[in-house]
């Protein structure tokens, strides 16, 4: 049995942690840190998990030593923290912006700030098992990708070489993506029936998606009305047609476990929509094409496999287990 820890528990992402690893046949629980609520039980901050656990959130400075580590802290104060608790566990799995970029440059840009510990960048593999599966099974450091930016890689990887090197990429999440403490921007009656365009340029996750597809990136990210959900639409050229590119996606994806190609002519669900996705693992894409414009097109729920679903799949590889393991559920319709 693997003994797993969550720093940042008491967060959107720490709740789907604790969720999908209660579930976990391979898995238990160590402790659940919160920097808020120490003391408290877990299900007094995560309402879906009664009955499911008795576990009490424990303060940081009590966290001990265990198999996994998985960190879900905040951006900026995630890189503080990580090299005090390194040696807390053999692997740790972060789900942070902070180690997503081997570059110290690329993260002060899009964040803001210099990096507090440059020296652990190169260390950590990208948490897409669909890229890395191999590098996923010995690391030590790995960091989930954003949302929004693991979206994008699906869609875009399978068009490598089928489109020239400018994409832009329209990205649209639900409010969820905002975190559990959430500013004046985020009460109900500013973003209840809103579209709005928080990231114009420059979105932190347009990294992400240079780095590992190798293409001129651009992003622009919305909020819509949504609680859950990441749906991206990729604008790029290219010269192919739908058979050529449904070939290339279904080289890609045809024996991954949690992509689905979604790409039908009719229907009222012949693109991938988040909505359908909801509590599940799977990212879904597609593709349209006409003439020389090739849109790519990818939906996931933000907090799953944008977020704590990759986490526990690149946990399952990294143990050795089957990669599925935990990760069952298929998602509601209708919902």
């Amino acid at each position: 049995m693997i003994r797993v820890s969550i720093m940042g528990a008491a967060g959107y992402l720490g709740g789907e942690l604790l969720r999908l690893l209660l579930g976990h046949p391979g898995t238990s629980i160590a402790q659940a840190v919160s920097t808020r609520f120490p003391g408290r039980r877990v299900d007094s901050v995560h309402p879906n998990l009664r009955g499911q656990t008795d576990l009490v959130f424990t303060a940081p400075d009590d966290l001990e030593r265990c198999d996994v580590l998985l960190t879900a802290t905040p951006h900026r104060a995630t890189m503080k923290l990580l090299p005090e608790v390194r040696d807390r566990a053999e692997t740790v799995i972060d789900l942070s912006g902070d180690f997503r970029s081997p570059d110290p440059e690329v993260y002060e840009r899009y964040y803001g700030v210099p990096h507090a510990a440059p020296e652990l960048l190169g260390e950590f593999v990208p948490g897409i098992p669909e890229l890395f599966r191999a590098e996923l099974a010995g690391a030590g450091l790995i960091s989930v990708p954003g949302c929004a930016a693991t979206a994008a890689i699906l869609a875009l990887r399978p068009l490598s070489g089928l489109i020239g090197p400018d994409v832009q990429i329209d990205a649209r999440t639900g409010s969820s993506g905002a975190g559990a403490r959430a500013g004046d921007t985020n009460l109900h009656a500013e973003r209840s029936g809103a579209m709005r365009v928080f990231a114009p340029v420059r979105h932190r996750h347009e990294a992400e998606v240079a780095r590992l597809t190798g293409l001129n990136a651009r992003m622009t990210a919305t909020g819509v009305e949504a609680v859950r959900g990441v749906q991206v639409v990729c604008h790029a050229t290219g010269t192919s047609d739908e058979r050529t590119l449904r070939r290339a996606y279904r080289d890609h994806y045809g024996t991954e476990p949690f992509v689905r190609i979604v790409a039908h002519r009719t229907g009222a669900h012949r693109l991938p929509d988040p909505k359908l996705l909801s509590g599940s693992n799977y990212c879904d894409v597609g593709f349209a094409v006409d003439g020389d414009r090739i849109t790519a097109i990818a939906a996931l729920d933000n907090l799953v496999k944008g977020g704590a679903g990759a986490a526990v799949q690149c946990l399952n590889i990294r143990a050795g287990e089957p990669e599925t393991l935990g990760l069952g559920f298929p998602g509601l319709h209708p919902v």
